[in-house]
């Protein structure tokens, strides 16, 4: 077994003060609360969550690596794709979870150079340090672009340029679904030595019943996961979108590879200091818990709330198709000191072993009217 980095007394302090309140919140709820809400606690709690606590979360010293950290390329292909957008809206540009700041750098950076800048970069965000390293990193970077990106916590009535999300929807509290072979809801309690633990209940929520139905799982010790978040997100975009577009980059599967039954353990996944850990009760509040996208319930909840479904494919083929290959041509490869290790990270993008395949991207628009670049070829939209 691999021994897992320990953590700082201050982290461990941090994530025991965390564990008591979750307790607390389970006690309140008269001794379970459903694995979403424990999700969200572990996660977003104030100032003790992972998303809240101002831990390091990206990069070689945090816990998982995201394409805008590997690549500038993968921000200034985006761009490409943005660019033939934006001005057929008022210009607004609106990320979701802009981690540090670096996808906001490598996009304006490229629609500066393309002269399609945004009116407005909006950034959505509800980690407080995670706000203040973006500001920090966007006004050393672009000073003379700073005035254009503002933060705001909640999305405005009507929305009309483009949104993005980059890892966005794998961190939205999902719950936790156990066939035996019926579904089962699966909770969380309090074990006797004052610790986590599974309990299962019988789901009372009928939108859950129903879904859970939907998914053509029978067997009996099958877990997996349904985001009714997700679902309440898409729906939040559909209703405040007036004009534009939404692309969401994720990692994930169509319903019928997420449910199939080969995949009897689920998604759900914890990523500590660039190890995955299997157990969601490990030091919570100092891992990251994610559970991969169900493309096909976002790409039917967008339709169901009035949206047009653009397209749906893997990063590697978005990326192709939007340009990346020639932004890296653009490049010296005489310069073997920044070209090679560029390249490499390109690579990774890309690879069907890396990233490539792994990671979909999926667009809806509204009443714009283009030929979106990044799904001219290999659309994937049959599969969902």
């Amino acid at each position: 077994m691999t021994t897992l980095p320990a953590p700082s007394a201050d982290a461990l302090a941090t994530s025991q003060a965390l564990c008591r309140r979750i307790a607390d919140a389970i006690r309140a709820e008269g001794g379970w609360i459903p694995f979403s809400r424990y999700m969200e606690l572990a996660l977003y709690a104030p100032g003790l969550g992972y998303y809240s606590a101002g831990s390091c979360k990206l990069g070689s010293a945090g816990d998982f690596t995201t394409a805008p950290e590997m690549s500038p390329f993968f921000g200034r292909t985006l761009a490409r794709q943005l660019a033939q957008i934006l001005p057929q809206t008022a210009g607004d540009l609106y990320e979701f979870g802009a981690g540090t700041g670096k996808l906001a750098i490598d996009i304006l950076t490229e629609l500066e150079r393309l002269d399609a800048l945004p009116r407005r970069y909006v950034i959505l965000d509800l980690s407080a340090d995670l706000i203040e390293r973006q500001q920090s990193a966007i006004r050393a970077a672009l000073p003379h672009l700073a005035a254009r990106v503002v933060w705001r916590d909640s999305l405005p009535d009507q929305i009309d340029g483009v949104v993005i999300g980059n890892e966005v929807l794998d961190a939205m509290p999902c719950e936790l679904l156990h066939w035996t072979p019926q579904p089962m809801l699966r909770g969380v309690t309090l074990n006797p030595e004052g610790g986590f633990q599974w309990e299962d209940r019988p789901p009372t929520d009928t939108q859950l019943i129903r879904l859970a139905a939907d998914t053509g799982v029978n067997d009996s010790d099958y877990t997996s996961e349904i985001s009714l978040a997700n679902r309440a997100f898409i729906h939040t975009l559909a209703s405040r979108l007036a004009r534009g577009g939404i692309i969401l980059i994720d990692y994930g599967y169509p319903a019928a590879e997420y449910y199939h039954p080969q995949r009897h353990m689920g998604t759900l996944i914890g990523h500590y200091r660039h190890h995955t850990v299997d157990d969601p009760f490990y030091l919570p509040g100092l891992m990251d818990l994610t559970c991969h996208v169900d493309f096909t319930a976002i790409a039917q909840c967008g339709i169901d709330a009035g949206l047009d479904l653009i397209g749906y494919t893997t990063q590697a083929q978005f990326l192709v198709n939007a340009g990346i290959t020639r932004l890296l041509q653009e490049l010296d490869a005489a310069d073997s000191a920044s070209y090679l290790p560029q390249a490499a990270m390109v690579q990774k993008l890309l690879s069907m072993q890396e990233m490539g395949e792994l990671f979909k991207v999926i667009g809806f628009g509204k009443q714009v009217d283009i030929h979106w670049q990044g799904f001219l070829d290999g659309d994937r939209c049959h599969t969902l």
